[in-house]
């Protein structure tokens, strides 16, 4: 699969998951920061699901012991809040062992428990977090890591209240996520997988009956 990709007449179009997006940024910003050569274009990536992605890169800056950059996000057909948006990745070495992982500008912070995350983490979550290490560790030839990433997306603040990040109590911006990599236009497992978290944080916090409502 490559981006921008057009579907067979009559099908919707696929894209890539925000955490695709910010494991294809941090990927490009490790290999730029480890080999010096600051004109990549564009990052090939393998996402969970086995799908092969070529990710232009964009906004590349480099910095003392840092390289930041970006990918934009492409959502296929699939009604998203996020699509078109640039998610960026700073990846920075350090001395302490492993990849750090942390939210920037935009991401938003876990402040109920019942997430993927736990309270006071950036909701950036379980798969897209292994994504990134993986890519990082890969790129720096560095089975140790010895690197923070940080992952932004600057519009997200603004982007977040038109999700269900405020009622599900993540602050301050949206989440980076994604289990298979790729985003299924009008997917009902997408749909289904929203209920149950919401259903699953409010059982956390105690609440016993719910009522469901169908339609709009």
């Amino acid at each position: 699969m490559k981006t921008k990709d057009s579907a067979p007449e009559g099908m919707l179009r696929s894209g890539y998951t925000t955490g695709t997006c910010a494991a294809g940024a941090a990927k490009a910003a490790a290999r730029m920061l480890y080999t010096g050569r600051m004109d990549m274009h564009e990052i090939r990536i393998t996402v969970p699901r086995g799908d092969v992605l070529y990710l232009p890169v964009e906004r590349i800056e480099a910095g003392d012991g840092f390289v930041t950059c970006a990918v934009r996000k492409d959502s296929g057909d699939d009604p998203d809040v996020t699509n078109g948006v640039l998610v960026y990745a700073r990846v920075m070495r350090t001395d302490e062992k492993g990849v750090r992982i942390e939210g920037g500008e935009g991401i938003g912070t876990v402040t109920k428990p019942g997430l993927d995350q736990p309270v006071g983490n950036a909701a950036i979550n379980t798969v897209p977090r292994k994504m990134i290490t993986e890519a990082v560790t890969e790129e720096l030839h560095d089975p140790d890591g010895h690197a923070v990433v940080t992952i932004s997306i600057p519009e997200g603040r603004a982007l977040a209240e038109k999700t269900f990040n405020p009622r599900l109590g993540i602050v301050g911006g949206i989440s980076v996520l994604g289990t298979s990599g790729i985003v299924e236009p009008m997917s009902e497992d997408a749909l289904i997988e929203s209920i149950e978290l919401e259903i699953r944080q409010q059982h956390v916090l105690g609440r016993e009956r719910l009522v469901i409502s169908p339609g709009n």
